[in-house]
């Protein structure tokens, strides 16, 4: 990856963990799930709107490090809309992404930005908590996921 591209990215991420986007309590929700690494502290909670297997509304709340909180941040904009079907599909290829590195055959679109997280092991587990929480929620898990 170039220097200009790495940069772009670390904007992207540095932007949505200081302005994280659906930043809130969802009281619509229909489907919520908690997610933890207690070895960083890093804490999610998700809120799902489904209907007619579409998430028709997402947010999140929680703290954490810049890693997590801009993953549950650009996780909510790309799947808001989409069916459980491509939300899935959009967490494998994220998955892909944030532990490999290589350009998933998916489009991911601004979540391209984790590619490097794959070089810092540890980090990983901070980029991927979100993702494991909304999958929780989709299948309407009641149990905190954690990382560890």
């Amino acid at each position: 990856m170039n220097d200009d591209l790495s940069d772009l990215y670390q904007e992207v991420i540095l932007d949505h963990s200081k302005c994280p986007r659906n930043f809130q309590r969802l009281a619509c929700a229909n489907r919520v799930a908690e997610g933890k690494n207690p070895l960083c502290g890093d804490q999610v909670t998700v809120f799902l709107k489904v209907e007619d297997e579409v998430i028709r509304d997402i947010s999140f709340q929680g703290s954490g490090c810049a890693i997590s909180k801009a993953s549950a941040s650009m996780m909510t904009a790309q799947l808001k809309g989409k069916t459980r079907k491509e939300a899935r599909a959009m967490f494998s290829a994220y998955h892909d992404l944030v532990t490999s590195g290589t350009t998933p055959t998916e489009d991911v679109g601004k979540l391209a930005a984790f590619a490097g997280v794959h070089k810092f092991p540890a980090r990983v587990k901070c980029a991927i908590l979100p993702w494991h929480a909304v999958m929780a929620a989709l299948d309407d898990k009641k149990a905190p996921v954690s990382t560890e």
